[in-house]
């Protein structure tokens, strides 16, 4: 069985067009050629059953098209060829109608599509006409032999040997990187579908412990009200595993929904994002199951919540990708000296800590990543056309390396602070057990960032008010 990712009827061909003649324009300035991409391959789940098919991404920027076995041609002069599967009566019955490529060009604004199965005929000789020739590999997980053929078969039709070979990703790597007025549009209301579900998800929390102050919720309940609030809005699927872990297992960074059951005085982290349209949010809450933080959550809880309010002052134009790293680790780092978690009489002072890397035990990821086609999307995070220079890295060593990029406006960053407190000697028992992550979507503006995903509430208060219903 095959599961086809569906075109938007009322997708708008305009951006896709202009994203291929961007793509030419590069081309044209690294010395012309054509860029060969691929989409997916389709992958067997077991039997003979496939996973739901989603088209690559780089693809299907380029494209907007939702076909499997399907490759977009770019040439340096901006001409755009599609091959794809042909019309099927009988395909139609048993996986939907497919678009073909008579329909191709009108409906998707290439300039000319032919049958998937006549690539190895016509494809040497787009290579045979180009000076460079720019791919993918088998970085979509295609065969890489099939480049070596194409261009073995272009050299007999008098392209010169060997044909210049260059690597695609890094040029629609910074292309995806600025998103543009369409992408950020729809950025917007997958952070708004996702921000409801997890309004929903503590709306249903406090409901069950309203109901029974006795009773525990599963973690798989929890992610089947995000995933029914996901697609009764539209959206395609999640936009990565959901995470919905109760108590201590909210200290697992990565935990999987299970079956674990969230009791009343327990926090609940959340962290879940779904994928509209081809583009993804990423959103984290932590709130406690019963509706009320008891004071060691709410301690820390604040702390992290101050933290991603200096990141959110930290990002904007002209800052560097990791000031906001940097503005969130202070906070956690003094918060952690304030607490007890760290002992200042063993670690000093901020600085210290900082310098030292001690807050890495009780947080240990950066506070935040690019977003959009891909949870973690593509993009240089280090400014490559600046000279390296001393900076300290995660361990506080100082180490010679290029800076982080600059900021500018049309870029999408997470930003996710958080503290997470396994049990340990020395540390206070009252915070063992508590993981606590805050995280929302940036678009970078002309004076800061514009937070995308806060239509779920984020101050004690407003967690407390909404899940009293």
């Amino acid at each position: 069985m095959v599961t086809i990712f569906r075109m938007n009827a009322r997708m708008n061909v305009h951006p896709y067009r202009e994203r291929r003649l961007e793509l030419a324009s590069l081309l044209q300035q690294a010395g012309g050629g054509i860029a060969i991409v691929p989409t997916a391959p389709e992958r067997p789940r077991n039997g003979d059953s496939d996973h739901p098919f989603r088209p690559d991404s780089h693809f299907q920027h380029l494209s907007g098209f939702g076909e499997p076995q399907s490759w977009l041609v770019v040439r340096s002069d901006g001409h755009s060829v599609l091959f794809c599967r042909e019309y099927s009566v009988e395909r139609a019955i048993w996986d939907g109608p497919r678009l073909g490529p008579e329909l191709a060009p009108s409906v998707l604004g290439v300039d000319e599509a032919h049958p998937v199965e006549r690539l190895d005929e016509l494809l040497p000789a787009l290579i045979a006409q180009a000076p460079k020739v720019w791919s993918m590999s088998a970085a979509a997980g295609h065969d890489g032999d099939a480049l070596a053929r194409w261009m073995a078969s272009a050299a007999q039709l008098g392209a010169q040997a060997p044909l210049p070979h260059h690597d695609l990703r890094p040029l629609l790597d910074e292309m995806r990187l600025f998103k543009d007025m369409f992408e950020i549009d729809t950025m917007r209301r997958a952070a708004g579908i996702s921000a409801g579900a997890h309004a929903r998800a503590m709306r249903y929390c406090g409901q069950r412990f309203r109901d029974d102050p006795a009773a525990g919720v599963r973690e798989y309940e929890i992610e089947a009200e995000l995933l029914h609030e996901f697609r009764r809005n539209g959206a395609q699927s999640p936009a990565y595993p959901s995470v919905v872990a109760a108590g201590a297992n909210a200290c697992v960074l990565h935990y999987a929904a299970g079956d674990a059951m969230l009791r009343a005085g327990e926090l609940c982290l959340i962290d879940a994002g779904c994928e509209l349209d081809g583009y993804a949010s990423d959103i984290t809450r932590t709130f406690p199951a019963d509706g009320r933080f008891n004071p060691a959550q709410r301690e820390l809880y604040e702390i992290v919540l101050a933290a991603q309010e200096a990141a959110v002052a930290a990002t904007r134009p002209g800052a560097r990708q990791r000031d906001a790293h940097h503005a969130a680790v202070r906070v956690l780092a003094q918060g952690m000296l304030d607490t007890g978690l760290l002992d200042r009489n063993v670690h000093g002072d901020v600085e210290a800590v900082v310098a030292t890397g001690a807050y890495r035990q009780f947080y240990m990821h950066s506070t935040g990543h690019w977003l959009g086609r891909d949870v973690h999307d593509v993009g240089d995070y280090l400014a490559q056309d600046e000279a390296p220079c001393e900076q300290p890295d995660e361990e506080g060593r100082t180490v010679v390396r290029q800076p982080s990029r600059l900021l500018q406006p049309g870029m999408v960053v997470t930003l996710e602070p958080g503290l997470y407190v396994r049990p340990a000697e020395g540390v206070p028992a009252r915070f063992w057990n508590i993981g606590i992550r805050i995280e929302d979507d940036a678009v970078i503006t002309a004076t800061g960032c514009e937070l995308i995903s806060r239509d779920v509430p984020v101050t004690v208060p407003e967690i407390e008010a909404l899940m009293r219903g």
